[in-house]
């Protein structure tokens, strides 16, 4: 069987919004992503490893990189569902994970996902969605560098670890109940 998907409508989208494992194990239930890989960018080293990250000295987030069908669902939807997922709030962190290698960021692929991102940020807090102003970077896309094998599906292979079972599982939850009409 052949793959009736229309190419130009396969997009790619990069999110930092924290832990990678939580954003990546929500994204992969959204209809219309095709993948949704955990990995590095941002960053100064050529070679990011996690353990590197982790110190936050390499300058790089914690990104999932998406690749999406934009006929299903839009960029737009992609970053509803993104800003729902963490805090954007929250400067260098989100929750007990501190550094800038967790902080919120937007790495944009073209001008309009520039100019789609911008405006969904500026609607949030006229809106004051949430009780500070965001502070999530919007940045042109750089180098993806593909997390570890050990990160892709963290979460589904790993559900009970302990900072699955605190952290990811009860996002993953709110989050299903939240998105319930755009979930595979």
């Amino acid at each position: 069987m052949t793959d009736q998907r229309n190419d130009k409508a396969v997009q790619t989208a990069t999110l930092a919004g924290g832990c990678f494992w939580c954003i990546e194990s929500a994204l992969n239930m959204v209809k219309g992503i095709i993948t949704a890989k955990p990995g590095y960018m941002g960053g100064q080293s050529t070679a990011p490893t996690y353990e590197e990250v982790c110190t936050g000295s390499s300058g790089h987030a914690e990104v999932v990189q998406l690749e999406f069908d934009s006929e299903v669902i839009s960029y737009r939807e992609i970053l509803e569902i993104f800003f729902s997922l963490h805090n954007p709030t929250q400067l260098n962190r989100q929750g007990n994970d501190i550094g800038t290698q967790y902080r919120s960021e937007v790495f944009t692929h073209d001008a309009l996902q520039q100019k789609i991102a911008l405006a969904i940020i500026e609607e949030i807090n006229q809106e004051q969605l949430f009780d500070d102003s965001i502070v999530t970077e919007v940045s042109p896309a750089v180098t993806f560098y593909c997390g570890e094998d050990y990160h892709q599906n963290y979460f589904k292979n790993n559900p009970e670890n302990q900072y699955c079972q605190a952290v990811v599982s009860p996002k993953l939850a709110k989050f299903r109940k939240t998105f319930v009409a755009k979930l595979k």
